[in-house]
């Protein structure tokens, strides 16, 4: 619409600050609607910003499907959890396990005769060295208790962890754990430590080396010792693997009295679990996108709905999950259940599904993950956009070069309007000026009429 001509009137009781607003408000017009659409652009770098995290989480949870040997068709049940709990992998198959647990594995604690009253300003030691395991741990000078466990604890490869305990008012001792459990992870210690209040181990056979008695230590080491279904079983560690083919075993309680019965039973919830992730990291992708796209329906400013790049990611994902993959008995990802809606989301036919897996879960597992895997093609196709030279970044880039080279238009165009408004400035005083010169010219003028019309 035309602006409105200024016009002056009352002659020089004219405020020339209202005139000058009104014009520089004009000349920046141009201005305005620069910096406008420079703000659209911000805004539009930001939601790609945002698309950029949609697609890198799609990409995350399509990685979790792509690993085949993760992609388990079964799961573990246990009869007590907090004496065996089990864990399965996809080589796990169908069983059924009795497992009685007498001894659990644990770590050789071994910890001071003597004591100090504290551990931070008595020195227990100022010289000479202590052996664990066969690592020596050199003493400079004066240390504290806390400071000899630091000692130990910062030397590599010694195998234990030290720690100051109090143990009584006034009371301190040091304490040496193995960093492992199991028979084989037991240590010795030496003590060649000098000067100090002293450090005392106990050494029950007196041969000058702490640990190689039982009597010697706070806790033994040993190894766990069970059964499963009847066969001797014996480990350094209470977590076992291969114990049972794809089966982890966690041991958490020793009776041997109690039978605690395990079973790898055909199970989907896991793997659909990983797929739910991925349909609904999907789907909230797609309402993304159309949410772009009907801003821009509707005119808005800061969308991304026209960018050719939305309508790309859309269709390179819609081909992805069309595919065929795998050579087993399924091949397409409808055939386990995963199915497009009219709306262009995904949906689980949980139905098909546990009838695939149950039916054949290794052809499923291959179908999914694998170098000819659905998941490995719709990470492949994420990743032309999620990567740092992806298509996103690329109109990013594009988006904001624009963004700079508006930033030196919008500067010289500042400049120039400020030239502009200062020149009208003096423009505006000199005809100010020049009016009440008038004026004055007037009033004498008048003043001399009045007088000689007196005459």
């Amino acid at each position: 619409m035309a602006s409105s001509p200024i016009t002056f009137s009352g002659f020089n009781d004219i405020d020339f600050s209202v005139v000058l607003n009104s014009l520089m408000a004009q000349a920046s017009v141009p201005l305005t609607a620069l910096q406008s659409r420079q703000s659209a652009l911000k805004t539009q770098v930001k939601t790609f910003d945002a698309l950029f995290s949609q697609v890198s989480a799609l990409r995350s949870t399509a990685a979790g499907l792509d690993d085949a040997s993760t992609l388990s068709g079964v799961a573990g049940h246990s009869s007590d959890t907090n004496a065996v709990s089990i864990s399965t992998s996809a080589d796990a198959r169908e069983g059924q396990y009795d497992v009685v647990v007498s001894q659990l594995a644990r770590a050789q604690v071994t910890a001071t005769a003597t004591s100090a009253p504290d551990p931070n300003s008595t020195i227990v030691a100022s010289g000479g060295s202590i052996t664990i395991g066969g690592v020596s741990v050199a003493i400079a000078g004066p240390v504290t208790l806390q400071g000899l466990a630091d000692a130990i604890n910062e030397t590599d490869g010694i195998g234990v962890n030290a720690a100051v305990i109090r143990t009584g008012p006034s009371t301190y001792r040091l304490t040496l754990t193995s960093t492992l459990t199991g028979s084989a992870n037991s240590f010795t210690v030496t003590n060649g430590l000098t000067g100090g209040t002293g450090i005392g181990f106990v050494d029950t056979d007196g041969n000058g080396v702490t640990g190689d008695s039982a009597a010697d230590n706070a806790v033994n080491a040993a190894d766990a010792l069970l059964t499963v279904n009847n066969v001797d079983v014996t480990s350094s560690s209470n977590t076992l693997s291969g114990v049972v083919p794809g089966v982890t075993l966690t041991l958490g309680k020793a009776d041997l009295a109690t039978t605690v019965h395990l079973m790898v039973s055909a199970d989907s919830s896991a793997l659909e679990g990983k797929l739910q992730t991925f349909v609904t990291t999907y789907n909230n992708l797609v309402k993304f996108l159309d949410d772009q796209r009907n801003a821009a329906a509707r005119g808005e400013t800061g969308n991304i709905g026209r960018e050719p790049v939305l309508r790309q990611l859309k269709s390179s994902l819609r081909t992805a999950l069309l595919g065929t993959y795998g050579a087993g008995a399924v091949s397409h990802l409808a055939e386990v259940g995963v199915e497009f809606t009219q709306q262009g989301t995904l949906e689980i036919n949980e139905r098909v599904f546990s009838a695939a897996v149950a039916a054949d879960p290794d052809a499923v597992r291959q179908m999914f993950g694998g170098d000819n895997g659905a998941f490995s093609a719709v990470g492949a196709a994420l990743e032309e956009y999620a990567s740092s030279t992806g298509f996103i970044d690329s109109v990013k880039d594009r988006l904001s070069q624009q963004i700079t080279s508006m930033d030196g238009q919008i500067s010289n165009m500042q400049d120039r309007l400020a030239i502009q408004r200062s020149s009208l400035q003096q423009q505006f005083i000199a005809a100010d000026q020049a009016m009440s010169r008038l004026k004055e010219q007037m009033n004498s003028l008048s003043s001399l009429s009045t007088t000689i019309s007196a005459f």
